[in-house]
């Protein structure tokens, strides 16, 4: 007997050639909708909108080296790539404790860990910025310190790609940037309220950016500013006229990119977690940090060093430790991260 022919189902389609919603515009943000989609986009070196890839995978772990039994830290948990990895090594008996301030993303990342079998003896999530890592550990009880602890200082794809957010000048939306959306001004108030020795420091010490004065005069003279696409516009008749597109798009980059540093406070966050990560550790406990700027990573080396040199850390890393050219390949936002580790003394 035949079997009766499934019915026919149409791919759906989007209304006009150009889609005006996040939701409608990435095929990707649905992988079991469209997984020949996903496969093009990572194919062509691309991260798929609304996903996350995790970089410097096997090197993190190699750095970290978890082990069946060991208790450890996720401090910025975002996706969960990172902890997904490590979470496999930890069985039997192993614990994790995933850590991220933002409250829109977490939720959905511990609902996709849970989903592969992760309970709460093993993945402990709490929803909490890096800085209060020492204060979670004295919650749990975890009062002798970690084996191992990861930091990724990165933005996650998600909160990049999703406009409502206000990260990226690729895309329109509101100009929010907050990590936590609950917390806080978003950046259109921020700008408002900003000085201009205040707003030029910002785009200096966040961004590395050689016409800071310039462009922080022009974006007061402009306010209020509500969209990223205002933002965008008003950096880009601000640079230099001389500046090709490529010069202009890394200008438009480093100012939304410092901006969102000083609405997070994200300098102030990591100089207080670098200085209590040494108590978080057990005598012999790893840790690796991940960062993605200047600013974070002198922070981050500065740490190793002068810890290294007083004995607190026995040994760390001689170099950065970067992407392969086969990584960044494979995912051109790799391109810029950067990863440093130590082992406590």
């Amino acid at each position: 007997m035949n079997e009766p022919e499934k019915p026919f189902k149409r791919r759906q389609r989007y209304r006009g050639t150009h889609p005006r919603k996040f939701e409608q515009k990435y095929k990707e943000l649905d992988p079991e909708r469209d997984p020949e989609t996903i496969a093009k986009v990572i194919a062509s070196g691309k991260t798929p909108a609304g996903q996350h890839r995790p970089i410097l995978v096997s090197e993190i772990l190699d750095s970290l080296a978890p082990q069946p039994g060991q208790r450890g830290a996720d401090v910025t948990l975002g996706y969960g790539g990172h902890s997904q990895e490590i979470l496999a090594r930890l069985k039997p008996g192993g614990q994790l404790l995933a850590l991220d301030v933002d409250s829109l993303q977490l939720p959905r990342t511990e609902s996709r860990l849970r989903g592969l079998g992760y309970d709460e003896d093993t993945l402990i999530v709490r929803r909490s910025n890096y800085a209060g890592l020492a204060a979670m550990l004295g919650k749990l009880d975890w009062t002798e310190g970690l084996d191992f602890l990861l930091a990724d200082l990165g933005l996650s794809s998600m909160q990049i790609d999703n406009p409502e957010r206000g990260f990226s000048y690729k895309h329109d939306g509101p100009l929010d940037m907050r990590m936590n959306p609950e917390r806080g001004a978003p950046a259109s108030q921020w700008l408002g309220k900003c000085t201009l020795k205040k707003l030029t420091n910002a785009l200096t010490n966040g961004g590395d950016e050689p016409h800071a004065r310039d462009i922080a005069r022009a974006i007061l003279a402009t306010l209020p500013i509500e969209t990223t696409k205002g933002l965008r516009e008003m950096v880009s008749s601000a640079i230099p006229p001389h500046f090709d597109d490529e010069e202009r798009s890394r200008t438009i980059a480093r100012v939304f990119q410092a901006i969102r540093i000083a609405v997070n406070e994200e300098f102030t966050a990591l100089d207080s977690f670098l200085k209590q990560l040494p108590n978080c550790l057990k005598k012999g406990g790893r840790v690796a940090i991940l960062s993605f700027h200047s600013g974070e990573d002198r922070r981050v080396k500065h740490h190793f060093r002068d810890n290294f040199r007083s004995g607190i850390y026995s040994k760390i890393a001689n170099e950065i430790v970067r992407p392969t050219y086969e990584e960044i390949g494979r995912n051109s936002r790799a391109a810029s991260a950067k990863m440093r580790w130590g082992i406590r003394a």
